[in-house]
């Protein structure tokens, strides 16, 4: 079903974008044996825009959606994925035009490579090695923004953590680590990537996709943007839902 948002931005140039209240994308990390991490990416039908490269699932903004609700959204159209299994680590806008259009990314994870089902925007799907991303013939647009995407490996040092247990239950994940880029925390021994310290792990709520911020709360000074959790099974997420414990690493030291 057509949203309201397909259709084109245009710049005062006469430059177009697709999407008439912006774009977003998913870009969905699962764990790979070893400590390492796959994406998944889209192989895009010939006869769309850029045809035959590789990119993320997305899509145009309806008005009413926010880019996690519309990046979840397309991923289920595009590729089966439903929204309860996906659990949002955070976001970046990615490219912008003078118009205010913008297209978002949102960076998320799923518990393992899930199964795709395309539709007739891909000619394939595929779960690839985050070190073999930039290999692929990438839609320009991803490939101009995925060094900022790109989570580095970092096997976490657990010798120093009181709570072991809820630690390792939390990983392997991505965090947010703001201006410093994404990180991927596992715990395999000889794993990729340089050892981390996490310091100050703090248990907080999740934050429901769509949900009204509550006035009785500060707000968070965390380097890491609070987890969005898609509760739905349905291509529409929804709010209905009580938010699950879940543990925010608000600071990561990435020691070799």
């Amino acid at each position: 079903m057509r949203g309201d948002g397909d259709g084109w931005s245009r710049d005062p140039d006469g430059v177009r974008h697709w999407g008439r209240f912006g774009a977003a994308g998913l870009l969905l990390r699962a764990p790979l044996a070893g400590g390492g991490s796959v994406v998944l990416l889209q192989h895009r039908a010939p006869w769309s825009h850029q045809g035959g490269t590789w990119a993320l699932p997305g899509g145009a903004r309806d008005s009413h959606e926010t880019p996690v609700h519309a990046a979840v959204r397309e991923a289920w159209e595009e590729a089966g994925i439903e929204a309860a299994d996906v659990t949002v680590r955070g976001e970046r806008v990615t490219a912008s035009a003078v118009s205010g259009w913008t297209y978002v990314t949102v960076v998320a994870d799923a518990v393992i490579a899930l199964p795709t089902s395309r539709n007739r925007e891909s000619t394939a799907l595929a779960w690839v090695p985050e070190d073999e991303v930039a290999a692929r013939s990438l839609h320009p647009g991803f490939a101009a923004s995925w060094p900022s995407l790109r989570a580095a490996p970092a096997r976490v040092c657990l010798d120093d953590i009181a709570d072991i247990t809820a630690i390792a239950a939390a990983l392997p994940r991505t965090v947010d680590l703001a201006d410093e880029g994404f990180v991927w925390l596992h715990t395999e021994p000889g794993g990729p990537g340089g050892c981390a310290r996490i310091v100050d792990p703090v248990s907080v709520e999740a934050t429901v996709v769509g949900a009204e911020p509550s006035n009785s709360a500060e707000p968070s000074n965390s380097a890491e943007p609070s987890d969005s959790v898609e509760p739905s099974h349905s291509a529409e997420p929804t709010d209905a839902v009580a938010a699950d414990p879940i543990l925010a690493l608000t600071r990561v030291q990435v020691l070799s």
